[in-house]
């Protein structure tokens, strides 16, 4: 039989017929700390890609108004500059506009923000009607954030 010792060189160590070869080697981590090491790679991968979410859900004015009948009745978040606002007792409404397109955003309980202040807003949207090319519709404020 030929001596094929040079030519198996990358099969694993084995006991074949009386013949002892080296034992194994242990693996250099044990599947705990391999998982450990694991989870601390994507951890910094899982953190951005939380926060970029939050950055992608907000919804251009333009956007609501071209599509009212789309987004009516869903939560959106909107951010842009105060136009206008008013308020009386515990109703107030303001104007956001964002570039794209100028919404009325309805509050209660709250004082409006101040006219000129950028504002980011979550509430609901609410296509009132469409006439023709010009849809009216309002955001019933949820809440406020620094956008």
């Amino acid at each position: 039989m030929p001596n094929l010792a040079g030519y198996c060189e990358w099969l694993p160590a084995r006991r074949y017929a009386g013949n002892i070869q080296s034992k194994p080697e242990p693996p250099l981590m044990s599947n705990t700390t391999h998982s450990v090491r694991r989870l601390v790679l994507l951890l910094p991968f899982l953190g951005a890609m939380f926060i970029l979410s939050g950055c992608a859900s907000i919804t251009p004015i333009g956007q609501l108004l071209d599509n009212s009948s789309r987004y009516d009745g869903k939560t959106v978040r909107i951010a842009g500059e105060v136009k206008g606002s008013a308020g009386v007792l515990v109703l107030s409404a303001y104007e956001v506009t964002d570039g794209t397109g100028t919404l009325t955003v309805v509050s209660e309980g709250g004082s409006p923000p101040r006219t000129g202040a950028r504002v980011g807003v979550k509430g609901t949207f609410q296509a009132l009607f469409t006439l023709g090319f010009k849809s009216l519709a309002v955001l019933k404020e949820q809440s406020r954030f620094q956008p």
